[in-house]
């Protein structure tokens, strides 16, 4: 998905050779290269700076997610405890915990 962005894969950059001028490698070939190297460096941070966020939106709707389907939970509880016609006190005291449950947000 992402690696369309990126100019160079790991391998690219480990296989290329430069040519060898008389005083070395010929400064402007590498110059454009590192210029190369140093663009995907910084679309790799954007990428990863993208997907950290993505990230963080994620575990936040998944945290709201699991509240509702909790508060959901403790609602279809009592109402189904509602419609006994006999209450017992282990009946008010499952009401009272799922009471507590949606109070407090503890499962």
């Amino acid at each position: 998905m992402y690696q369309e962005r990126l100019m160079l894969s790991p391998k690219d950059i480990l296989e290329k050779e430069f040519k060898i001028d008389t005083r070395g490698y010929r400064p402007q070939e590498v110059d454009k290269y590192l210029d190369i190297v140093i663009r995907d460096y910084e679309e790799m941070d954007s990428i990863m700076k993208e997907l950290d966020h993505d990230k963080k939106e994620l575990i936040e709707e998944n945290i709201a997610l699991k509240k509702e389907i909790r508060s959901l939970r403790t609602k279809l509880d009592v109402l189904s405890e509602s419609g006994n016609s006999e209450v017992t006190n282990a009946d008010l005291l499952r009401r009272i915990s799922n009471l507590e449950k949606l109070i407090y947000g503890k499962e």
